[in-house]
C-alpha cells in the first residue's frame, strides 16, 4: 500500500520540501563520516518506508544489497591505496583495510543517495516542478515534470498491453525468441502510445499558451505558518551542519590511512542536529499521527 497521500510532510508547501531535499541529498553526496553516512542512510531508509509502506523494505532490499556488494568488493579490487595491508592477491597486488573501509564507504553513500532520490520522487511531484520553476523555466520544468510522469505511466501501460495481447490469445510463454518477439510487440504498441499521447500533450499545452510571457497559472499551493516554522528549522539545521563541514568537524580520511577528525562536544552536537535534520518528516508524520488518536 502507497502511504504518499496520508505523509504529512509531502502536503507541505513546494518550497520547504524542495529545500529539505537539497540539504539532504547535497550532505548525503559530500559526507563520508561513517556516523553522518549511517545517520543519512537510516533516515532514508525509514522515510522511503513510510511514502511507500511494507512493500519498500523489500523494494529496498533488492537492490540496496547487491549494490553494496558489488561496490564494496569491486573497489578493493582495484583500489590498491592504504598503509594496512593485509594480504596480497593473486595478482601481486595488496589487499589493505582502508580499500575495503572505503568501498563499504562509497557503498552506502550510492545507496543512501538512490534511496532519498526514491523520497524526492514519491514527494516532488510534477506539479510542484511546474510551480517551483514554471515561471523561471517553463520549459525545463515541463520537461522534468513529464519525465516523472511518463516512466510510472509507461511502466503502468506495458503491463496492461501485456494482459491484452495474454487474454487476445497470443503466446507470452515459451522459449526465449518467442518471448522476446512477444516483448517487443508490447514495446511497439507501448512506443505508438506514448508518442501519440506526447503530440496531444503538446498541441494541448500550445492551445493554452503555456510559456507566453505574461501568463499566469493557477497555483494551490499557499504558504502557511506551519510551512515557515518547517522551512526555518530545515535552514538552521541545514547552515548549522554546513558550518560544522566547513570547520571540519565530521571530517574523514580513509587514504592513506583511517583519519577520525572530531572536535570533542562539537562534532556530536553536529551529528544530533544532522540527525534532527534527516529525520524532519519522520517527526512530522508521528507527531501527525499522535495528534489524530
Amino acid at each position: 500500500m502507497n502511504n504518499k497521500a496520508n505523509d504529512i510532510f509531502a502536503s507541505y508547501h513546494p518550497i520547504v520540501n524542495i529545500i529539505y531535499f537539497i540539504c539532504v541529498l547535497g550532505f548525503a553526496m559530500t559526507f563520508t563520516n561513517p556516523v553522518c553516512l549511517g545517520i543519512s542512510f537510516m533516515g532514508a531508509f525509514i522515510y522511503s518506508v513510510c511514502l511507500r509502506g511494507r512493500c519498500g523494505i523489500v523494494k529496498n532490499i533488492k537492490y540496496m544489497v547487491p549494490v553494496i556488494l558489488i561496490t564494496a568488493l569491486l573497489n578493493p579490487a582495484f583500489s590498491h591505496q592504504g598503509v594496512t595491508i593485509l594480504t596480497y592477491l593473486p595478482s601481486g597486488n595488496p589487499l589493505t583495510l582502508e580499500s575495503i573501509l572505503y568501498g563499504i564507504s562509497a557503498a552506502f553513500m550510492l545507496v543512501t543517495v538512490i534511496c532519498w532520490f526514491v523520497c524526492f520522487n514519491e514527494v516532488i511531484t510534477s506539479d510542484k516542478l511546474v510551480y517551483l520553476f514554471g515561471r523561471i523555466a517553463p520549459y525545463i520544468s515541463l520537461i522534468l515534470s513529464m519525465t516523472l510522469k511518463f516512466v510510472p505511466e509507461f511502466s503502468a501501460k506495458f503491463k496492461e498491453v501485456y494482459l491484452a495481447q495474454k487474454a487476445a490469445g497470443y503466446s507470452v510463454r515459451g522459449n526465449f525468441f518467442k518471448r522476446i518477439k512477444t516483448a517487443v510487440r508490447v514495446f511497439s504498441t507501448v512506443v505508438t502510445w506514448s508518442l501519440e499521447r506526447s503530440i496531444v500533450t503538446a498541441d494541448s499545452m500550445k492551445s493554452r499558451g503555456y510559456g507566453l510571457k505574461g501568463r499566469k497559472a493557477y497555483s494551490i499551493y499557499r504558504i502557511t505558518g506551519r510551512d515557515i516554522i518547517c522551512l526555518i528549522l530545515v535552514l538552521l539545521c541545514g547552515g548549522f551542519v554546513f558550518i560544522g563541514a566547513l570547520l571540519g568537524a565530521v571530517r574523514f580520511s580513509y587514504y592513506p590511512a583511517v583519519i577520525w577528525n572530531t572536535k570533542g562536544i562539537y562534532t556530536l552536537s553536529v551529528y544530533i542536529v544532522y540527525a534532527l535534520l534527516v529525520f524532519i518528516p519522520v517527526f512530522i508524520r508521528g507527531l501527525g499521527y499522535r495528534r489524530h488518536r
